[in-house]
Formats: structure tokens, sequence, C-alpha cells
């Protein structure tokens, strides 16, 4: 496909050899968001950390086929893991922040590149915290300690730390889970605003979620991918009457 991001080929994923993820081909648009839909152990979060290679921190992982970003296999030997998880970022469904300052936990990324000078890194928080749509909320008590934030808060602060890396990929597990319904409405809305800059995979149990912001659909089945395709399609009309079944309830 044109402008792909991201290919998959023939990917096989093992945890002490039970295998979690079986011959899985999908490719990736760029500046789109591609939502992983499935039942609980179908294989959604193992595949979205083959992306930045984080199951290789789970001890009995192998893997088998090819994971492509812009046409080079990250598998390969070579392929520099800081600078891929720089390029991949990653929100998980419970906010992860440090017990430090709003300041502190934004500007983690870029210090660790060399950035040190204080007007860089201000202008740095300032800009992902505004992508973030938290800027208004925390630019009065940025040395306040981040875990004091509401649930919600707490959250898109995670985006914007992870955008302070300058990824170009973002990967979100289950990001609007744990929030009430206010709080998944922004990070919603910031799913779609954040599309125009970045490719983005969303895992979601949430089907109306999947419905609203993405513009293409994976559904997962016991480690196998059942269908693939444009959102709207997929959820009017799907192909396979596994994926029909599993999108109108009757099973998951």
């Amino acid at each position: 496909m044109k402008d792909t991001k991201i290919e998959i080929k023939n990917l096989s994923v093992f945890f002490n050899y039970v295998q979690a993820l079986n011959k899985i081909n999908l490719e990736i648009q760029s500046n789109k968001v591609t939502s992983i839909i499935g039942p609980s152990g179908c294989g959604k979060t193992s595949l979205l950390r083959t992306i930045n290679r984080m199951n290789e921190l789970i001890k009995g992982f192998l893997h088998k086929g090819e994971v492509l970003i812009d046409g080079i296999n990250i598998y390969d030997k070579n392929i520099d893991l800081v600078k891929l998880r720089k390029l991949v970022g990653m929100v998980f469904q419970n906010s992860n922040l440090f017990p430090k300052s709003i300041y502190e936990n934004i500007v983690f990324a870029p210090t660790l590149q060399g950035i040190n000078e204080k007007g860089i890194l201000d202008e740095i928080v300032e800009r992902v915290c505004t992508q973030a749509a938290i800027w208004k909320e925390i630019k009065d008590k940025l040395n306040s300690n981040a875990l004091n934030l509401s649930a919600g808060q707490q959250q898109r602060l995670c985006i914007a730390r992870t955008l302070a890396a300058e990824p170009s990929i973002l990967l979100m597990d289950e990001p609007a889970s744990a929030l009430d319904p206010i709080s998944t409405a922004k990070i919603e809305e910031l799913i779609l605003e954040l599309k125009n800059e970045y490719t983005i995979l969303l895992v979601t149990h949430n089907m109306q979620q999947a419905a609203r912001v993405s513009d293409y659909t994976a559904f997962l089945y016991m480690g196998q991918l059942i269908e693939f395709g444009r959102t709207p399609k997929m959820f009017t009309n799907p192909i396979n009457k596994q994926t029909e079944d599993y999108i109108t309830g009757r099973f998951g």
C-alpha cells in the first residue's frame, strides 16, 4: 500500500514455546489511527509490543517473521534499540509517571538525549503539553508532583512525556480504559488531533471507541488476524462472520 509506515510480515510470536501470534501480515498506514481489537488473550498487546521490541523484556520470547518500519527490519541485529524506542513511543493502560515534578517527567527523555539548556527544555515542555491538550491545566504548577494530577490528566501527561522524545509512531495500549467518560472523550479527541503528526496504533476493548477514532481496524482472535480493513466497513459490513459476532457482542 502507498504510505505504509509499518509492515508486518509472517509474524509469529511465542512465549516459553506457547504461541501468542500466528503468521500475522499487516500494513499500517502513515498518519492514520489503526485499532487492534479482539477478546482478552487474543494477542493484541503482544502484537503492539513487537513494534518497539518490548516483548524481548519477557523471558522466553521468540519470534519469526519481520517487522519493517519505513522499510527497515527492526529485528535486524544492527538495530539500535535506544533509537528504535525513541522512534516508537508507547502509552500504557495505567499512567506510569515518575514520582517527580510535572516538569521533570516531561524533560526526562530530552535530557537523556543531551539537551540541558533550560530555554530549550521550557519550549519542549510547552509544545508537547499543548499537543497533549494539558498545557492550560498545568502551566502554573510545573514544579508540583505529577502524581497529584487526576487520572485523566496523568494519562495526558504521559502522552506529553512520550511526545517529548520526538517519536513518529505512537503505540497506545488501552489508554482510556481506567478513565471516566469525560477523560476518555479528551483522550479520544487528542488521538484524532495527533494522527496529523504521528502514526497511531491503538489497542482497545471498547468497540465504540475503535469506531469513533480509528481509520483502520484489525480483529485478532486466538493469535490470528481474522480481518483487517477500513473501520467503517469493518463495523457495518465485515467480511467474516466471526468479526461480525465479536463487534456485535455475541462473544468476547
